[in-house]
This record gives structure tokens, C-alpha cells and sequence, in this order.
């Protein structure tokens, strides 16, 4: 197990500039984009941030990476003007980009710390987040706000720090990472992306009417006692835990001889998220009626085969359900199964439009955040691939799974984790003996067929 640090273990100071906005670096059409059925759902109405780090390299001694990288979004721009509009209501309540090219917001910054210091791993949670990307005022809502906000913060070692914040109805991981890519390949001299962006929204219209469910994900199966219920709610911050877990291929091995045989077939993904999922009903002690939920993103692109350059959304809501009995009675198989089955169910179009919009999730729901192949870490600069890239915090419902390189040279996930304390260890004690060396039980998983 790797240990991330608390956010109070690393303080710094940075000093800011005034935010600006960073317009295209030509003019850009003035127009109207309408989004499609999927991204005027609730679910998408957030902001996203994510943090990129990068380490410092004598070849670019002298080169100051805020210019550089302020230029060529400037460029970026004249091909995905949309990023530098505002997003709107037309008469209808549908959601359009104003592509008015009052560009994106920009704050260049500077912090007496060094890349070092913030320790190894690099995993979320990091400190002083705030400092690190600017909330700046009036910037977060969804209507009428920019639609990226970026923070470049110079280290003293000569590295830097990237940090964005989008609005997530533009755009899902892999077009953000695209739109980034851009940026990296004019900011190291090309002229323009490789990749032309292609909007295209229509392509994910219902060919019926739009649905949205609003029926809620419930918090309760069943009438339970009061005990049980207290651990429904967020605990305050000093009482959770941070660990980073690190799953190699040993690991993975080790999983796998607890699935039956027709089962191993599985990705090592879903068998990892099967494992902490059955690891953390356990630790939580819940009632054994209490509805448990797993819920995930799921990446429609290749299935729908999405022209290349489409960097819209393109990733449904997925969630399954079972009670914390099923749960912990059942062998590893059972979880993994249940997860199989819905991601092995054909998606339609009209699915799009009928994701669960209104879902009430508390302390027992575990939210899957899949970073594994976002891509944020190879965005270049000029200055190599990223140290980290990816998700800039983990909460006490979601565990974000990235790809990770242990000390030793082993390719594996890591899996920053944020629970109460007393249920962290309970999942840490769960999750050593889910690694231990024990074959599946023939017996149990015949029991869990019936």
C-alpha cells in the first residue's frame, strides 16, 4: 500500500496575478451551437477540475512556461472557438454555445514549493488545492461563465503546475484531452492540431422524445434503524482517511483465482472494481438490508463509432444495485457478475437521453471515477509528458482509478481512497485478505447462482 499525504501535511505559499481572459488568437465565427439530448442533462451540469504536473528540464532554462502556454491556447482557440464562447438557454430551455469568443479564463501564478515536496506518490488529495486553481469569482456557474478556467503556477524547482477547471457539458474527459493535446502540439511549434475538432452534436440525439428519469436512486431500500442510518451521512473532514492503494499485475493474479474460471475471461479493471466495492460494503457494517450502489461513467465513443475530432460528451450513467446481504454473503463472483451484465447490455441511442438525472447518493454509494485512459498525463508542453495528471481530489463516495508506474517498474492502478477512519481500516484489514492466496470457493459460487 502507498500512503498519499493528508492535505495538511505541505503548505506553500502562491502568488497570483489578476485573472484575464485569453481570446482566440484570430477572428472566430459568431454563432450558435446547440448541445446534444445527453449534455442537457443535470448530470452533466457541473465543473470538472483536474491538476497536471511537470518537471522541470534544463533544455527549456529561460523558456517561460505561462507565455508558452498562454500563446498557444490564444491559437488553440481559432479551431475550438466554442471553449472561448458562453454557454446559454435558448427559448426552449435547451442548452447553446454563444460562440462569442470572449475566450477562457487565465491566471498565471507562482509557489515557494518544489515538485519533490509534494511527495511520492502523486495522488490525490493534494494541498492547498485552492491555491493551486483559483476559484475565480462569478467563474463557476454553468450559464454565462467561462467555459475553461486555467492556472499555470511556476515551482521553484523550474517545474510547473497545470490547472483547469471546464464546464462538463462541452465536453467529457477524452474531447477535454483532445483539446488539450492541441494546445501541446502548438505550443511546440505546430501550426495547427493534428486533430481537427468536429462538433457534431446532433449524433447523439433521441430519435424520440428526451426522458428525463426522475426517479431517484433510493437512499433506503427498507425501513432500518437509526443506528444504521448515521452512517448515511458525510462525516466532517477531520475524521476521514486518505490512502493510495496500488494494484500490480500480482495483484491482479491474485484477484482472479477467486473468480471461477468462465469469469476470468474479466478485465483486471472490473475484477479491481468489483473487489473494492465488495471490500467497501464490508468495512461500512451496514445493515444488511441497506440498497448498496455502484455507479460508473461508461465511454459510448467506440461502441458508437464517433467520427475522429468529435469532442463532445459522449458517456452514459451506468448503476447497479444490491443489498449489503448479497453483497458480503457472496463470493467475489457475485459483484463482478453484476457488473458484467450491465456493462455487457446493448445501449441505444434513446438511452442517452433517459440517464438518471436526479440520483440521491450518500456515504454507501461508490462512485467509480475511471482515469485510467483520460490521457491527461501525455499532454506535452514542450516539457515532456505530465509527472500526474488527472483527478485533483478524491471524496468519500468516489475512488478514481488511474493508471500507475510502482518504484519497482510495474505497470499497474493506483486507487486514491477518502473513507471515515474506522471504515479505512476496516477496508484495508478487507481488502489484504481479498489478496491473499485462496482459490474461489466452488461451493459458495454455486450458492450464489441460486
Amino acid at each position: 500500500m502507498l500512503e498519499a499525504k493528508s492535505p495538511t501535511t505541505l503548505k506553500f505559499k502562491v502568488h497570483r496575478g489578476s485573472p484575464e481572459f485569453v481570446t482566440p488568437a484570430k477572428p472566430t465565427p459568431y454563432e450558435f451551437k446547440p448541445l446534444s439530448d445527453l449534455e442537457n442533462l443535470d448530470s452533466f451540469k457541473i465543473q470538472i477540475p483536474g491538476l497536471m504536473f511537470y518537471s522541470h528540464i534544463p533544455s527549456k532554462n529561460g523558456v517561460d512556461p505561462v507565455e508558452v502556454i498562454r500563446k498557444a491556447i490564444a491559437q488553440t482557440l481559432v479551431f475550438y472557438y466554442p471553449f472561448a464562447g458562453r454557454l446559454r438557454e435558448d427559448p426552449s430551455g435547451k442548452l447553446v454555445v454563444e460562440c462569442t469568443g470572449e475566450g477562457v479564463l487565465f491566471t498565471e501564478a507562482d509557489a515557494d514549493v518544489t515538485l519533490e515536496q509534494f511527495g511520492y506518490p502523486l495522488a490525490p488529495p493534494f494541498p492547498c488545492l485552492d491555491q493551486l486553481l483559483f476559484d475565480v469569482p462569478g467563474s463557476s456557474q454553468i450559464l454565462n461563465a467561462p467555459l475553461v478556467l486555467v492556472q499555470v503556477t511556476r515551482l521553484k524547482c523550474g517545474g510547473f503546475i497545470f490547472g483547469l477547471r471546464y464546464n462538463h457539458t462541452i465536453s467529457d474527459a477524452p474531447g477535454l484531452v483532445q483539446f488539450m493535446s492541441a494546445i501541446g502540439e502548438i505550443a511546440r511549434g505546430a501550426n495547427s492540431p493534428s486533430v481537427l475538432p468536429i462538433w457534431e452534436r446532433h449524433i447523439l440525439n433521441s430519435t424520440t422524445n428526451p426522458q428525463k428519469l426522475t426517479t431517484p436512486m433510493p437512499e433506503s431500500s427498507t425501513d432500518i434503524s437509526d443506528e444504521s442510518s448515521n452512517s448515511l451521512t458525510f462525516p466532517p473532514e477531520h475524521d476521514l482517511s486518505y490512502r493510495a492503494f496500488f494494484l500490480g499485475p500480482s495483484d491482479f493474479s491474485m484477484l482472479k483465482r477467486r473468480v471461477p474460471p468462465h469469469l476470468r475471461h474479466c478485465s483486471s479493471f472490473d475484477i479491481v472494481v468489483a473487489s473494492v466495492w465488495k471490500c467497501r460494503v464490508v468495512a461500512f457494517q451496514p445493515h444488511p438490508k441497506e440498497e448498496m450502489s455502484l455507479i460508473w461513467s461508461a465511454n459510448m465513443r467506440s461502441k458508437l463509432k464517433l467520427p475522429s475530432g468529435y469532442y463532445g460528451n459522449a458517456a452514459i450513467i451506468q448503476m447497479i444495485n444490491s443489498t449489503a446481504k448479497e453483497i458480503i454473503e457472496n463470493p467475489l463472483s457475485y459483484t463482478l457478475k453484476l457488473l458484467r451484465n450491465a456493462k455487457d447490455k446493448e445501449i441505444k441511442i434513446e438511452d442517452f437521453a433517459q440517464t438518471p438525472t436526479n440520483m440521491k447518493v450518500n456515504m454507501l454509494s461508490y462512485l467509480v471515477s475511471d482515469w485510467r485512459y483520460t490521457g491527461f498525463e501525455k499532454v506535452d508542453f514542450g516539457w515532456g509528458e505530465a509527472v500526474y495528471g488527472g483527478a485533483d481530489h478524491c471524496g468519500p463516495i468516489v475512488g478514481c482509478h488511474m493508471l500507475y508506474k510502482n518504484k519497482n517498474g510495474e505497470n499497474g492502478i493506483m486507487l486514491p481512497l477518502c473513507l471515515p477512519k474506522q471504515v479505512m481500516e476496516r477496508f484495508e484489514k478487507e481488502r489484504n485478505n481479498m489478496l491473499k492466496d485462496q482459490p474461489f470457493d466452488r461451493d459458495a459460487d454455486v450458492q450464489s447462482k441460486l
